[in-house]
């Protein structure tokens, strides 16, 4: 049986590994350091043979050669349009990458860099499909947009808001309670969003990570999902009035709300 785990790194990332007991084999996910993926792999007799890569920063990659030279074998899977350059592997959106089984999709999903992309398998790990969305989508939240416009973040978002309800959003950061934050001062009758937060305070409180969620939840409860649900789109007309800002259309809506977190 396949299994997920978070190996944490830096203050707030994870870097997420996708592991087989049956052979002892791992992927994983964006490791922006080398050394907890190592302490990791070693302590639970894993031998690392696949990287994936969702987009270019050096907290997602920097990691990539000290693994690659303790395990030379090891597949490096990343954007081919990207300035990172160090895979043996380039994909597409569109195009697939199998691992033990397990078929990923490559989804384009441009806004946070141009480059991102995400990984999603409709077959089940612990009951739910998988993504992989990198910085994209967080809970509660979305990446900001370094390299690309609100309408192709929007455009990124709504491809992921597609999939299944039931699939577990594995983001590679930790910024629940704050999103939330910012998500409860936009919306604070919202009685879901309220409950929400305490669950995530209780789990951080405990030690435990607020990732994964689940895509349906957060098309119920994350602004960034919601740019035509009426009650963001009161709040963001209410934000756009006051700063000077379009509220002519889905895209505005959207890039409101992305304005309001990055000002909050």
């Amino acid at each position: 049986m396949l299994t997920i785990s978070a190996i944490p790194a830096f203050s707030d990332n994870y870097i997420w590994c996708l592991s087989d007991p049956g052979n002892r084999k791992a992927l994983v996910v964006d490791p922006g350091q080398a050394h907890p993926v190592l302490d990791y792999l070693r302590d639970q007799g894993l031998t690392l043979d696949t990287i994936l890569i969702t987009h270019h920063h050096p907290d997602h990659v920097g990691g990539v050669n000290e693994l690659a030279k303790a395990f030379p074998n090891c597949r490096i899977t990343g954007p081919a349009e990207s300035p990172f350059k160090n895979c043996t592997n380039t994909v597409h959106p569109g195009d697939e990458v199998v691992w033990e089984g397990l078929t990923f999709q490559v989804l384009g999903v441009p806004g946070h860099t141009l480059d991102h992309i995400a990984y999603f398998t409709d077959t089940e790990v612990n009951d739910r499909p998988v993504l992989f969305c990198g910085d994209t989508l967080f809970v509660c939240g979305c990446g900001r947009l370094f390299e690309g416009t609100p309408e192709q973040m929007r455009q990124s978002l709504q491809s992921l808001r597609a999939l299944p309800d039931k699939t577990a959003v594995y983001c590679a950061h930790e910024y629940t309670l704050a999103n939330l934050k910012f998500a409860r001062s936009w919306l604070p009758r919202d009685e879901g969003l309220k409950n929400f937060e305490v669950r995530c305070k209780e789990r951080r409180d405990s030690g435990q990570p607020t990732v994964p969620s689940v895509l349906g939840e957060e098309k119920r409860l994350n602004p960034f999902l919601r740019w035509d649900d009426p009650l963001v789109v009161d709040a963001a007309r209410g934000y756009c009035a006051a700063n000077g800002l379009p509220a002519d259309s889905e895209t505005a809506i959207f890039a409101a709300i992305r304005h309001g977190k990055d000002n909050f």
